[in-house]
C-alpha cells in the first residue's frame, strides 16, 4: 500500500449510440481496468444509450499505465459480447494536478485536449478547477466496433501527502 500515489475516481456516466449485439438491443455494462485492477458497472437491460452514472475507484501506483475501458453486452447462456474498447492516458490529467492551482476562481478551465490519432477522444475534453477539485470530463470513442461512445469524468484523490 505504500506505493499507491492516489485514487482515481472514474464516473462512468453514460453510453452513446452503442452497437446492437442481441436481436433488437443490447444489455451493456462497462469494465474499467488499470494494471491488475478490474471493476465493472451494473448491467443496463435493453438499452443502446444507457445511463450508469456509477463511480469506480482505481488505486494508482504507476501513472504510465493506461486506464482501459471495455463495453460488453451481457448474455445469459453464452460468453458476453464485446461492444468496443478505449484507453485513457491519465498522465496529462495528472500534470494539471501538479500545477498547484488551488486558488483559482471556480470554475476555471486549466487545459483542453482535442481528439487525435493518439487518443480515443470523441470530442474536446477539459480539465476544470471547480468547487475545490480538479476534474476532467471526457467522451471516448470506442475502438474495434462500428459505433459507440462513453461519457466519463475523472477525479483524483492524492494519497502521497496523507501519511
Amino acid at each position: 500500500m505504500d506505493n499507491i500515489m492516489g485514487l482515481l475516481k472514474v464516473r462512468v456516466k453514460r453510453g452513446i449510440n452503442l452497437v446492437v449485439r442481441d436481436v433488437m438491443s443490447s444489455d451493456p455494462y462497462v469494465t474499467v481496468s488499470m494494471g491488475n485492477q478490474k471493476l465493472k458497472t451494473c448491467v443496463i437491460k435493453k438499452n443502446c444509450n444507457p445511463e450508469w452514472n456509477e463511480e469506480l475507484t482505481l488505486s494508482v501506483t504507476d501513472p504510465s499505465l493506461p486506464v482501459k475501458l471495455t463495453v460488453y453486452d451481457k448474455d445469459i447462456f453464452t460468453k458476453d459480447d464485446q461492444m468496443g474498447d478505449a484507453e485513457i492516458d491519465i498522465r496529462p490529467y495528472l500534470e494539471c494536478l501538479e500545477m498547484g492551482l488551488e486558488n483559482l476562481p471556480t470554475p476555471t478551465t486549466i487545459r483542453r485536449f482535442y481528439p487525435s490519432k493518439d487518443n480515443c477522444l470523441a470530442d474536446e475534453s477539459a480539465v476544470v478547477w471547480q468547487n475545490g477539485k480538479i476534474t476532467q470530463e471526457l467522451i471516448v470513442r470506442l475502438r474495434n466496433v462500428e459505433t459507440g461512445e462513453v461519457e466519463l469524468q475523472l477525479y483524483w484523490i492524492d494519497l502521497r501527502d496523507s501519511k
